[in-house]
């Protein structure tokens, strides 16, 4: 396994700032000029064409310049009056990666520090370097490593790399990582939390608050990775500067007033949170959980369901049960959360035949049923103790072909109101001692699938990303599906090629909800449109976001509750959206916003 140290990412903030635009003036001027004489389609520049016109004008005759340093380039001469231009319209076409944003948000992954797991999963690597079940080689795991695990380091250098490639930074989604969150240390939660809120209110206000930052985290990079040594020992021997048994640091703790201060700053600061992602376990959430996480302003929670077989979970150490996964799920739906499932083929005990027989009951099953899914089979890491297995052999990693028709197989039976969010995890092919490298196996499933006559019609399969849109030509469709607290209505924007604008997720319990703020309430548990992120205040005839597919969502989705008999109707907002939701009739309550359901039309805005 890798024991390299991560290096600084060429996409560092830090790298940017050097660059000076004024003594490339000549170069950026004909670049800049080239790329806006270009046929206009609303795309981004082809690669190829792109790179021709940097090879005619190459940075001090020899390399290539960056997409950063172009969009510096092009705002200075903007800013100079040296070029008669549209510079955002300029920075869309040349811009990096602009999948990452044509979800209609813009994410941002953050971890928190090590902290002793309360599992024991056979297949999770003993990297102590990490949070549990991370390798220091993962993108975001770099990341989080050069700025010590600090919350507000993360979140501030990754807002300044997505603008400085061109990236917009108006709405956010916080994803935070790092094991179990449920079992971290409640002041340690509301802290961190609180400082990436407070790195958001920073940026988008033109604070930088980073040379405040005292590093208290250092060090777990130096710890290395040692077979047979037990994680959580490694771990707390590391942590024992903490306070009592929480091991956190005097300054890692905050209040929750605090935390709702930077709340309502960023309810209306020009960079916002659009939505809140922790991630724990089934065994973890309880009423009093679930009522924090929704305090802490979490919209979406992703948990490890790894398989639905109790006896896989039994040999795999998951220490939690199928009975587990199923109370969590009715907890979190009955508290409108987003829900984000993970699930693992390939684990010990399992085959190609059971797993495609588990990720049956994944959808199958009315408990189950999630909102966005990753697939992430299992792979054999030198540290994790299924090597002991693999040694012995008691397991084996799929072969090509077995893998692929489970992934295949499995992303064939995923409904239309889910979103295949990943399929093979981010794990450098060094780290995997053997079994599958390929990162584009959803490539290569969906190819198979097409191959066998079938297709994928999950959300992300059917997202209109940046293509154009014709307003008049999307139909509202709806349709119901149960769970297990009552049913679902899914509704969505569709082109006549299928292809998804926008959707909202209703849900209608028919049973008594656990927070008695939700009881008698139906249940708007997320509000999304499809296309390029969109800064506040900003409308375009060719963009989805701000045109109000939004509004129709909603009232559809009031239409709905109140044929359904709830009086009232209750939204699980993020921060930064609740001024949104007020400007149709929705006001505040201690965690949600509700809108009560008058007769027909009397409460419509």
């Amino acid at each position: 396994m890798s024991t390299r140290t991560p290096e600084r990412s060429r996409r560092d903030p830090q790298e940017h700032g050097a660059f000076d635009p004024e003594s490339h003036r000549t170069n950026l001027l004909a670049i800049v000029r080239e790329v806006d004489a270009l046929p206009d389609d609303g795309a981004v520049v082809a690669p190829e064409v792109m790179e021709a016109i940097l090879r005619r004008h190459p940075r001090d005759g020899r390399g290539f310049y960056s997409r950063a340093q172009l969009i510096a380039g092009a705002r200075h001469l903007g800013e100079k009056g040296l070029v008669a231009l549209d510079v955002e319209r300029f920075v869309s076409r040349i811009r990096m990666r602009p999948v990452r944003t044509q979800s209609g948000v813009t994410p941002l992954t953050v971890l928190t520090k090590p902290f002793p797991c309360p599992g024991g999963c056979v297949f999770c690597p003993n990297d102590v370097r990490m949070p549990k079940s991370y390798l220091a080689d993962e993108p975001g795991a770099q990341r989080a490593a050069l700025n010590d695990f600090d919350p507000y380091l993360q979140t501030w250098n990754r807002l300044a790399t997505y603008k400085a490639i061109g990236h917009p930074v108006a709405k956010i989604e916080m994803i935070i990582l790092g094991g179990t969150w449920s079992s971290h240390p409640e002041p340690y939660q509301v802290w961190f939390v609180k400082r990436c809120f407070d790195a958001i209110n920073d940026f988008g206000n033109g604070r930088d608050g980073r040379g405040e930052i005292m590093r208290g985290n250092k060090g777990f990079g130096e710890l290395g990775i040692r077979r047979g040594e037990k994680y959580n020992d490694v771990i707390r021997s590391h942590l024992k500067s903490g306070v009592g048994d929480e091991f956190v640091q005097g300054d890692e703790r905050a209040e929750w007033i605090d935390l709702e201060k930077a709340h309502h700053e960023n309810e209306s600061a020009p960079c916002r949170s659009v939505g809140l992602v922790v991630e724990t376990r089934p065994d973890h959430l309880s009423v009093d959980e679930v009522r924090r996480i929704r305090r802490l302003g979490c919209t979406k929670v992703q948990i490890g369901y790894q398989s639905l077989s109790d006896a896989v979970l039994s040999a795999n150490k998951r220490g939690h049960t199928v009975a587990e996964t199923r109370a969590a799920m009715a907890l979190l739906r009955s508290a409108g959360f987003k829900i984000h499932a993970h699930w693992m083929p390939n684990l010990l005990a399992a085959t190609p035949e059971s797993d495609i027989e588990d990720f049956g009951r994944l959808f199958g099953d009315p408990d189950f049923r999630p909102d966005e899914l990753k697939i992430y089979p299992c792979s054999l890491i030198e540290t994790a103790e299924l090597m002991q297995f693999y040694e012995r052999n008691e397991w084996r990693p799929y072969e090509h072909g077995e893998l692929l028709d489970v992934i295949s197989s499995a992303l064939a039976e995923v409904p239309r109101y889910c979103r295949v969010t990943r399929v093979i995890r981010d794990i450098s092919s060094d780290d995997i001692v053997e079994g599958n490298k390929l990162t584009n196996f959803r490539q290569i499933a969906e190819q198979e699938l097409i191959r066998r006559g079938g297709a994928c019609r999950d959300i992300r399969a059917r997202e209109i990303r940046s293509d154009r849109l014709d307003l008049e030509s999307l139909e509202l469709k709806s349709s119901d599906y149960e769970t297990g607290i009552g049913t679902e209505t899914f509704f969505e924007f569709v082109t006549p090629e299928d292809r998804i604008a926008g959707f909202a997720r209703l849900s209608l319990p028919s049973r008594e909800a656990d927070l008695d703020e939700l009881r008698g309430s139906a249940l708007l548990r997320e509000v999304h449109v499809y296309g390029a992120t969109t800064e506040f205040g900003v409308r375009s005839s060719e963009r989805t976001q701000h045109r109000g597919l939004g509004q129709t969502l909603v009232d559809a989705a009031a239409d709905r509750a109140r044929e359904a008999g709830f009086p009232r109707l209750s939204v699980i907002s993020a921060v930064g959206t609740r001024g949104w939701y007020r400007r149709f009739g929705f006001t505040d309550g201690d965690l949600y916003q509700h809108r009560e359901l008058g007769p027909e039309g009397a409460d419509s805005q």
